[in-house]
């Protein structure tokens, strides 16, 4: 029988390398290859955030995965990474791929899973999420008791966006980036904006907080998810 590799999802966390787990740390810092997300432009926050950590003879490969509304440039890619990470896993190499997050949680190695898992041995190793990052960056708790917390992605269409805020306590709106000012008119129409914090690259250097009403008009903050709480919960 064939000895094959084994493919390792790893969340890497939101952007502080302290965050990464342990288990994370050391597959990261022992597997043959390292694997990881990129623009088209050839950056990958993923990369950065273990760049520390990534031994100097390991084998890197770096996928580019269009960002656009057509699903199919990125389905692509993703077909073509499996193929690439496939040759490794059957030379017995044991492939790390880097995702921001966690695996699972809107991540990007869920496609590679669904394309992978039925083959190889494949393991998730969970991360600390954006989500509760920026919980942690403006000092409050997301929820609390019966509160209904939702995770909303801003490229839903405003009317969805309404509806879903209107009926949750607690709301967390991620993938803002170009979403900003759709997201930010739906609030105001919700008389929430005195109730909603952004947070731009939580846990990272650059870390920034801010009130929704202190941000500037035309202002578009990107690698960041608002916060939302209707004050249900006395704190």
């Amino acid at each position: 029988m064939t000895i094959k590799g084994t493919l390792f999802g790893v969340g890497v966390g939101p952007g502080d390398p302290e965050l990464l787990t342990l288990r994370a740390w050391r597959l990261i810092s022992s597997c043959d290859v390292i694997a990881y997300p990129q623009s088209a432009q050839g950056d990958s926050l993923a990369r950065r955030i273990c760049a520390p950590f990534i031994p100097e003879e390991a084998i890197e490969l770096a996928i580019t995965v269009p960002m656009c509304s057509d699903r199919k440039p990125a389905m692509d890619a993703y077909d073509a990474a499996t193929l690439k990470i496939a040759a490794h896993l059957n030379e017995n190499r044991h492939v790390v791929f880097l995702c921001e997050g966690d695996p699972f949680f809107y991540g990007s190695f869920m496609y590679l899973f669904e394309r992978m898992a039925a083959n190889y041995k494949t393991v998730v190793i969970p991360g600390v999420t954006s989500l509760t990052a920026s919980a942690a960056g403006t000092a409050r708790p997301l929820a609390a008791r019966n509160d209904v917390l939702k995770v909303l992605p801003a490229p839903l269409e405003a009317k969805r966006l309404k509806s879903e805020i209107e009926s949750a306590d607690a709301i967390a709106v991620i993938k803002v980036g170009k979403h900003f000012d759709k997201v930010r008119g739906v609030i105001r129409d919700l008389g929430l904006e005195a109730n909603a914090t952004i947070i731009e690259a939580a846990s990272s250097e650059d870390q920034k907080v801010t009130a929704l009403t202190d941000v500037p008009e035309g202002e578009r903050p990107y690698f960041s998810t608002i916060l939302i709480y209707k004050g249900a919960e006395p704190w």
